[in-house]
Order: structure tokens, then C-alpha cells, then sequence
């Protein structure tokens, strides 16, 4: 994936921060937006999610579809959680309805979004969990891009969110 000009960099302690970071992108979020989450076995990115379900008014808790590869939840905005990790060819996601839930009413959240580059649309919003164990066992380092972002003032707002004290750094120029 490329690497554009909009990007956003937060550093995390704990898991509830990384929970806390899903929940400030989640209040920025709208009806259609596409969040892809990349990173390792264990990053966070079911507890990221978690986040953007408590923000989109979502109670209850949120597990990783590995198995079911979608789960859909409701709440003020509905949640599309995917978790392609099992998905052997990109084009088994148009089986399950991809293009009615990610052009639909809701907030489409996927998980290990890099297996399926190639039918991702042209405009969400990349987020890589990295674990940074160096630092500490629940330690890391969330990466935001907006990808094929065209509304320079949304841009904008949703770079100027305040992800709750952790440590951030703008990366754009």
C-alpha cells in the first residue's frame, strides 16, 4: 500500500488506549466510510474496533469474525466488522455482499484489510497497529492514513481529532 501525505502517528501504553484511539476516529466517522486495519496476530485490532463501536453508540462486546467473516452490529450508525484473515481469494467477498456493505448506511471496519488491496475502494481510511514490544508488552504505535481523501476541510477535521493524550505526531505536510 502507499504511503500518502496524510498520515497520522499515535503511540500507545495499554490496551485501553488503543480502545480509546478507535473511539475518537469513531465520533469522526460517517455513514460509508471504510476503516482497513493491518497488523500482526495480537495487535489490537479487535480492541481498536471496539472503540469505533462505542463511539458509533454500539453496546455490547465486539469479537473478531474470524470464523463467520462478518458480524454486524447496530447502533446510532450500523458496524460492518469483517476479518478476512481466512479469505483465500479477494473475490469470495463479493459472495457475502462486500460492495452492498461498504457503498451501504453503515461504518465498514475490516480487518487484515492488505489480503484484499485489490477490491478495496478508492477512498478509506488505513489503519496499521504495529506492536512495539521493545518499549513494553502492551506498547503501540497506530499509524492513520486517509487514502483518496478529497474533501480537504473532512481531511482536515479528522486530523485535527485529539486522540485522548496519547502521544501523536502529524506526519503531513
Amino acid at each position: 500500500m502507499k504511503v500518502d501525505k496524510s498520515m497520522i502517528r499515535i503511540k500507545t501504553c495499554s490496551v485501553e488506549q488503543t480502545v480509546n484511539v478507535g473511539k475518537h476516529l469513531g465520533k469522526a466517522l460517517e455513514r460509508g466510510d471504510v476503516i482497513c486495519l493491518v497488523g500482526d496476530l495480537g495487535a489490537g485490532k479487535t480492541a481498536f474496533t471496539g472503540g469505533i463501536a462505542d463511539a458509533l453508540g454500539i453496546k455490547g462486546y465486539i469479537t473478531s469474525p474470524t470464523f463467520t467473516i462478518i458480524n454486524e452490529y447496530e447502533g446510532n450508525i450500523p458496524l460492518y466488522h469483517f476479518d478476512v484473515y481466512r479469505i483465500a481469494d479477494p473475490e469470495e467477498m463479493f459472495e457475502i455482499g462486500f460492495e452492498e456493505y461498504i457503498n451501504g448506511n453503515g461504518v465498514a471496519v475490516i480487518e487484515w484489510a492488505d489480503l484484499i488491496e485489490e477490491i478495496l475502494p478508492p477512498q478509506y481510511i488505513l489503519v496499521k497497529i504495529e506492536k512495539d514490544t521493545e518499549n513494553g508488552e502492551n506498547k503501540r504505535i497506530i499509524t492513520i492514513e486517509f487514502k483518496g481523501y478529497s474533501n480537504e476541510k473532512r481531511l482536515e477535521r479528522m486530523k485535527a481529532l485529539d486522540f485522548g493524550g496519547s502521544a501523536y505526531e502529524d506526519t503531513g505536510s
